[in-house]
Parts: structure tokens; C-alpha cells; sequence
């Protein structure tokens, strides 16, 4: 198991997320072929680290509309 030190992580909010502090999703860049990701209204609580291939798989299905049932 590999450990990333998100202590130095850069994030930023998903350009969906809305003035308010609503719903808000946020990414940290600058890890290779990772994605970390977590809850803004929730800075210090749980990450979810996605592989950076099926991350933008997942974001390429949600702007196609594909995921709809």
C-alpha cells in the first residue's frame, strides 16, 4: 500500500459547486496518476484517492450524460 502526504495538498472546488458552500466536491492536483478527493464542507474529514485513469472516466460518463438510468 502506497501512503501520499495530502498535508500538502492544493485543492480546489469543482467549477459545479456553488457560492453558498453547498454541495461542494473537491480535488487535489499535482499527484501522479491519483486523484484525491473529499467533501469541502468537510476539509478535515475522510479522502477518497481514485486512480487517475477511472477518475476521468467517471467525470468523462457525468458531462456525457451517461450515467442516468
Amino acid at each position: 500500500m502506497r501512503t501520499i502526504n495530502l498535508n500538502v495538498a492544493a485543492w480546489r472546488k469543482s467549477s459545479y459547486s456553488n457560492p453558498d458552500g453547498g454541495a461542494c466536491l473537491e480535488v487535489a492536483d499535482g499527484f501522479a496518476a491519483l486523484v484525491p478527493v473529499r467533501d469541502s464542507k468537510v476539509p478535515h474529514g475522510p479522502v477518497l484517492v481514485f486512480p487517475a485513469d477511472g477518475w476521468s472516466a467517471f467525470v468523462s460518463a457525468v458531462g456525457d450524460d451517461a450515467l442516468r438510468g
